[in-house]
Parts: structure tokens; sequence; C-alpha cells
């Protein structure tokens, strides 16, 4: 038995067979020409959190790349509360979702991330340190690499773990675009949370959980069955 479920591809269009705690709070937008269907979009719960997640960081990394007279007190008081909002719509959105599939230290983790952060932002900020202020940018690459890397252990999927690398390579390259550093890394970390909610990512199988019915259950094995079946197909 591997580590990763290859039964499932990395990644791949996403999935119309969804669970129940996919089901729960989906948004789904079709639109249509003379009752043909031209465009379809599909966000799960987790999905809505990579996009709120997405625009927060485009709009604190753009901010002082395109808006460098902005003041960074302003920049720090305004983004420490975004950041609070958002931390509280997370919770709100991903809860059932982790609750199901027992993935709870998810909302922790990231949490205890952004706050962190955060917190060494505004000290760089309020306190005026040199060494916080030049590694901004490393530094948020580094949290984002450190929870994708714990999710792709703990998730047992190799698209966070490419993520992770993706922003510790991206570390490396900030030295060299200093000019452009912030728009370079909330290019990266933005533009990774956008394509992940479009994206269907691989994932360790999924179990029973005592959180749903037992009809919800047999629910959830149907359409594993069904998915299973079309990425097989999809194979031939």
């Amino acid at each position: 038995m591997t580590f990763f479920n290859s039964s499932e591809p990395l990644l791949r269009r996403k999935q119309t067979h969804l669970d129940i705690q996919d089901l729960e709070g989906l948004i789904r937008w079709n639109f249509t020409i003379r009752q043909r269907t031209v465009l379809s979009w599909l966000y799960t719960r987790i999905d809505q959190v990579f996009l709120l997640w997405g625009w927060i960081t485009a709009v604190i990394f753009m901010t002082p790349h395109f808006f460098p007279a902005l003041s960074w007190s302003h920049q720090a008081a305004g983004w420490s509360a975004l950041t609070a909002v958002g931390i509280v719509l997370m919770l709100s959105l991903a809860w059932f979702w982790v609750k199901v599939e027992r993935l709870r230290w998810l909302i922790y983790l990231w949490s205890g991330l952004m706050a962190a952060g955060l917190a060494l932002t505004d000290y760089g900020i309020w306190a005026g340190s040199g060494l916080v202020l030049a590694h901004l940018c490393q530094l948020w690459l580094g949290i984002c690499a450190v929870g994708y890397g714990v999710m792709g252990v703990g998730m047992r999927s190799r698209t966070f773990l490419l993520m992770a690398f993706g922003h510790l390579a991206t570390v490396s390259v900030i030295p060299m675009v200093m000019g452009s550093q912030f728009f370079v890394t909330g290019l990266v970390m933005s533009g990774s949370l956008f394509f992940l909610a479009e994206v269907q990512w691989d994932m360790r199988p999924p179990s029973d959980s005592p959180m749903l019915t037992a009809e919800q259950q047999a629910f959830n094995r149907d359409q594993w069955s069904l998915r299973t079946k079309a990425v097989i197909l999809s194979k031939m």
C-alpha cells in the first residue's frame, strides 16, 4: 500500500459526483446559450476558502507594489483586520467539511500560521525591525510552504507538496527581483490559491465519518465508486 492514493490523479477537472460534505454550501454557476451550457463553475466550501484567501493575499501584496507611498502603519492595521476577518470566514466555511473529513487540524494549522505571520509582520512594522521588513516576502512564502507541506503529508496529497516546493523555490527567487518582490510574492501566493479553487486535487481516500448518518455514508460510498469509475474511463 502506497502512502499516496495512487488511484487519484495528481490534478484533474473538477469531479461532479460530490460527497455530502462537498455538497454543503456548494456554489454552481452555469453560463448557457440557447439552453446549451458553454461554461460551468463549481465551488465547494473548500474552493471558496481558497478564493477568499486568494483575494485577501492579492490585495495585501499588490497594494505595496502599486501604492508604495501608502503608510506602512496604515497597511499593518488594515491587513491585520483583513486577516482576522479571513480566519473567521475560513472557520465558518470549512468547519463542516473538516469535521466530516476528520481534518480539524487544518483550521488550527492555518489559523496559527496566519496569526504567527501577522504578529511578526506587525512587530517588524511597528518596531521598525529592518530584519523583518527586509524579508517580509520570504517570511510569508515560507509560512505558506510550511502550511502546504503539512497539508501534503497529513492529507497524503502530492498536489499540496508541490505547492510547498513551489513556494520554497520562490523564496530563492525573491533576492533577484527585489524591485518587484511584493508583486511576485502576491502572484505566486494568490495564483496558487486561485488555481487550487479551479481544479480537483488529490488526497487520501475518504472514510466513513461518525458525523454522518448511515444513509449519508452510503451516499458517499456510492459517489466514491462513481468517481473511481470516471477516473478509470478517462484513462482508457
